[in-house]
């Protein structure tokens, strides 16, 4: 088994919490890595951007000239791709930039993003989260005790903790998710990954 630094919310040392060495203690796969993450990146695109075609461009319906005589080259119409104000030719149009990972490669991902932070000593465990109330102050003052004041964070919460989740959803550099809305975007795009127990447990129900 993997030991993860364990602590609570005081910053106070606690019993280590073994972690699932298929989770926390394999290789770090980091093509796997880089395509998940690719594709949820790829995702977020709106993919609005448009151009218009010659055939969209308004005006350009009578020819500019006669065909013959003039000396110059022929044109049929000023909405033409070679004329200022002419329409673009293979311009962007809307379209989608998703694209699907299969789901093996999905979890192999997050089990490497977490192994990869258990390895760097930048993944912690919160025994639990004991706020009674929201409180932003009671967030911050947590991370405080913790060493983390400051620095760029991802904190897991319990599916249902919706206290933890308000007392810290407004801190400066630190990002809240819960445990179902695990990624390995926000698993690795931080300087430190903050879980707490239950979402250990989620997490090893979910990719053991």
């Amino acid at each position: 088994m993997t030991s993860l630094k364990t602590f609570d919310m005081a910053g106070a040392k606690k019993t280590a919490v073994k972690g699932n060495p298929d989770i926390y203690g394999i290789e770090p796969n980091t093509y796997a890595m880089h395509t998940v993450v690719r594709s949820q990146l790829a995702a977020q695109r709106s993919g609005t951007h448009s151009t218009k075609t010659r055939g969209m461009v308004r005006g350009g319906g009578a020819k500019p000239w006669r065909q013959k005589g003039t000396g110059r080259a022929r044109q049929g119409t000023i909405r033409a791709p070679q004329w200022s104000g002419g329409g673009v030719v293979f311009g962007p149009s809307p379209r989608s930039y998703a694209f699907k990972v299969p789901n093996k490669v999905v979890k192999l991902a997050m089990r490497s993003a977490l192994s990869a932070k258990v390895a760097d000593e930048q993944l912690i465990v919160v025994n639990k989260f004991d706020f009674k109330k929201p409180s932003a102050k009671a967030g911050a003052k947590m991370l405080s005790e913790l060493g983390l004041e400051g620095k760029k964070v991802t904190v897991v919460v319990g599916n249902e903790d919706d206290n933890a989740y308000l007392s810290l959803r407004n801190i400066d550099r630190v990002r809240v998710i819960f445990a179902f809305e695990v990624n390995t975007y926000d698993l690795i795009d931080n300087k430190m990954l903050v879980l707490c127990k239950e979402a250990v447990t989620f997490i090893e129900e979910v990719l053991g």
